[in-house]
């Protein structure tokens, strides 16, 4: 990336949408819409038809004012070209930077680890399912995705946007015909217990929403790309990027909804459990559950390329956090390294790393609500709210009511590892 000198020598921010701001409303989304969303439904619905509209009124603005608080963090940096790792180090210090750098690495990389075992299991699912063929040894078919992944990877980040924001198109269509198709297949199952106790789980419903909090912010996150968005809008035009943001989370929060209640109404929540227990996602189990040819073999596919393209989006995060943690660790030390070695560095970790969690398979919402969530929230939710109130270039933000809000989301998301744990 090319740097700015200065933030006054940043163009002023324009009234009309270009071009570029489509690509990364579709960026951003695309990043958000992966693994996350295929697991939504699933605990959304074994919690029952209360947590469900809970989280249904709450989604957009707890994934919104979070992403933009974030957003706002990156852009408040001295220098128009500084990433968010170098943003942390400015505003608190050598010492604070290099443990928030290793927090922002630990909440992005669990979620390539998510990836890396959903995908494995999507595509061990189509094969055994649809074209009945024997199941490869998994350590050789998780081995061939995430080389194919990795591929793509070396085309760096514009490549990736751009694929991700052309990617989207499709699978924003597949994914509300099939919410559509799914229609006549609603059922009362969900009606039967209105109650605060889930059925399927015995939890109740503090329990629940306890536990589906870190899931809705896994499924909706894409702060990986939010340092690389916020730099390249200020770059372009400004700091005027709240817009895109905005009219990004409206597209999200409909269609991921409506795919929600589609697939919730359609099943019940022991079939929901079953869909848990098997640690498949919802398209999986929906190919396998309905007898229709066209479903059976379009909804792994769908499946598959929801996965691919947010784990593209979430590389550019996780890559950028675990470069930042070595360069930090050599500045301390007076050394450097090169940009093509430090990149050669992190490609064969992230290579070796998720191949091995998706040979072994551990459970993916039991990933999502151990790790990924409740850090990403830490990240997402609460340093953005910690810097309003000690940063004197977020001070403008203080005393809004969304603050509260963001901080009580995060805070909810957070202890929900300690209630697990328990």
């Amino acid at each position: 990336m090319s740097t700015i000198q200065e933030s006054s020598a940043i163009v002023a921010p324009t009234s009309g949408w270009r071009k570029s701001d489509t690509v990364w409303m579709l960026g951003l989304y695309g990043t958000a819409i992966g693994a996350g969303l295929l697991f939504l439904p699933i605990n959304a619905g074994i919690g029952g038809l209360i947590p469900l509209i809970i989280m249904a009124i709450i989604a957009f603005p707890m994934t919104y004012y979070s992403h933009r608080a974030l957003c706002r963090f990156v852009l408040s940096g001295k220098k128009g070209s500084e990433d968010i790792t170098e943003v942390v180090e400015e505003h608190f210090g050598v010492g604070a930077g290099k443990l928030i750098t290793l927090l922002y690495f630990f909440a992005i990389y669990p979620i390539l680890l998510v990836y890396s075992v959903a995908i494995t299991n999507t595509v061990d699912s189509f094969i055994t399912h649809q074209l009945h063929l024997p199941s490869p040894p998994r350590a050789v078919l998780s081995l061939v995705l995430i080389l194919g992944l990795m591929f793509i990877v070396r085309f760096g980040e514009a490549m990736i946007v751009k694929a991700m924001s052309i990617l989207v198109y499709p699978f924003v269509m597949v994914l509300m015909l099939l919410a559509f198709y799914l229609v006549p297949h609603w059922n009362l199952a969900i009606f039967d217990n209105i109650s605060f106790t889930s059925s399927a789980t015995g939890n109740g419903l503090l329990s629940t929403l306890w536990l589906a909090i870190p899931v809705m912010v896994f499924s909706f996150n894409h702060s990986p790309i939010i340092s690389s968005f916020a730099v390249a809008k200020r770059k372009e035009y400004g700091d005027d990027a709240e817009r895109i943001l905005y009219y990004s989370h409206i597209m999200m929060v409909l269609t991921v909804m409506f795919f929600v209640f589609s697939c919730v109404l359609s099943l019940s929540p022991a079939e929901l459990m079953e869909a848990k227990t098997q640690n498949i996602s919802i398209l999986s189990y929906l190919a396998n559950h309905f007898n229709n040819p066209v479903m059976a073999y379009l909804a792994p596919v769908i499946a598959t390329i929801a996965i691919s393209k947010s784990f593209l989006g979430h590389y550019l995060g996780a890559g950028e956090g675990f470069n930042g943690m070595i360069i930090k660790s050599l500045r301390s030390r007076g050394k450097t390294i090169g940009h093509a070695k430090l990149n050669r560095i992190t490609a064969l970790f992230m290579l070796v790393t998720t191949w091995i969690v998706a040979t072994l398979n551990p459970s993916i919402l039991g990933m999502i609500e151990t790790m990924g969530g409740p850090v990403i929230a830490c990240l997402l939710f609460l340093m953005p709210m910690y810097a309003i109130q000690k940063v004197p270039a977020m001070k403008q933000y203080s005393g809004q009511i969304s603050n509260v809000f963001v901080t009580v989301m995060g805070l909810i998301a957070i202890t929900a590892i300690v209630y697990r744990l328990y």
